[in-house]
């Protein structure tokens, strides 16, 4: 038995046309900048996301450093660990990325067991089979005492019937919304929580899979992963899953879970429109800044870089422009001379961070805060 999907009150049906007309207007947006313009926005999104997922598992890297793995940065300072997991997840949600828009798209028990290969595959142990259905109990102990089972999975006998009664729910539209039936998917996943581990950052991945079926914007800026790995929400999302119950009662009223969604979808989609603002509005400062400064047009990627993220590297800013080692070596050797730039760092391991030269308006905007609507207040 799975988790009735609740009926929307007349508040969760406005914010959720709010999320809706929020979505819309960032799709807009996205189409008619640039392309060179949101390609960044796009991997930032990607490594934020996975970033903030695996934080909330306790695998603490940060988001420009993640970027810096998903370019294929060896020279990055972080533990073996942390880069397993970082790019385990992220080829994870590469592939989830993959799906947002193919034809005979089937889920199945085998589909979510591959997923779980991909994320897991590298810890898999006879005890913590990865790819597999777990053969024993396990529990989500509590933050503040480990000794104390916060909740208590499904006997490892109910799995296969329950994953089996999940496959056709999610291969049934039941005409719900889209967002509402990601958020009762990631619900019912983790309270099933069928394998030995990695079963938060599978929920997780799977509402950004549905979302991203749901076809309305790019999957990278569909997830609210991001949304909920910052710490205040992370905590409240800790909080919803403790008042289901410290054992698995499908029977109850999840209202609060859907508000909760829908509060996280709204704000997400709310942080998303401000980069893309900011962003283009920091790319439009630092282009004229170049152009006063009778700098190459291509220089602005690897500014941008600086102004957003705090850094650039050179295979970063080659990739992106399409130039030779050599060309990006010479920019990013000028920019220092000049002062626009400060090498930190030697040979393979430098990165660039702005100098006493950088544009200080292009900075402020960048870093300038920018407020989040609650959209249950009053």
């Amino acid at each position: 038995m799975l988790f009735p999907t609740p009926a929307l009150g007349t508040e969760d049906r406005r914010v959720l046309g709010e999320v809706e007309e929020l979505r819309r207007g960032l799709r807009f947006r996205v189409q008619e900048s640039p392309t060179k313009w949101t390609e960044g926005l796009r991997k930032f999104l990607t490594a934020d996301a996975v970033a903030a997922s695996n934080s909330i598992e306790g695998f603490k890297v940060s988001t420009v450093d993640v970027e810096d793995l998903i370019e294929g940065e060896q020279d990055v300072d972080v533990s073996e660990e942390n880069r397993e997991e970082t790019l385990a997840y992220q080829r994870m949600m590469t592939y989830i990325q993959t799906l947002h828009d193919v034809q005979d798209f089937h889920y199945g028990k085998g589909f979510l067991n591959a997923l779980h290969w991909m994320l897991q595959g590298h810890r898999h142990t006879p005890n913590k089979p990865a790819g597999q259905w777990r053969r024993g109990a396990v529990y989500v102990t509590d933050a503040r005492d480990p000794t104390i089972a916060a909740y208590t999975a499904p006997e490892a006998a109910e799995v296969p019937d329950l994953m089996a009664e999940l496959v056709e729910w999610l291969n049934t539209d039941d005409g719900t919304h889209p967002l509402v039936r990601a958020a009762m998917a990631h619900l019912h996943l983790v309270s099933i929580h069928p394998w030995a581990d990695g079963n938060g950052r599978m929920s997780r991945s799977l509402q950004t899979l549905l979302i991203a079926r749901e076809g309305e914007l790019a999957p990278e800026f569909s997830s609210i992963e991001a949304w909920l790995g910052r710490p205040g929400n992370t905590w409240e999302y800790y909080r919803e899953l403790r008042l289901r119950g410290a054992t698995y009662r499908p029977g109850q009223d999840v209202s609060g879970w859907v508000r909760f969604n829908l509060t996280a979808y709204h704000q997400q989609a709310q942080t998303v429109s401000n980069r893309l603002g900011r962003s283009n509005r920091v790319w439009s400062l630092l282009g004229s800044f170049a152009e006063a400064r009778g700098l190459d047009e291509r220089l602005v990627s690897a500014l941008h870089d600086v102004a957003m993220s705090g850094r650039v590297r050179r295979t970063r800013y080659e990739r992106a422009e399409g130039i030779s080692l050599q060309r990006a070596q010479r920019d990013l050797r000028d920019l220092a001379a000049s002062d626009v730039l400060t090498p930190v760092g030697r040979t393979r391991a430098r990165f660039y961070t702005a100098g006493p030269a950088f544009p200080r308006e292009a900075l402020e905007s960048a870093r300038t805060p920018l407020p989040l609507t609650d959209p249950y207040a009053d």
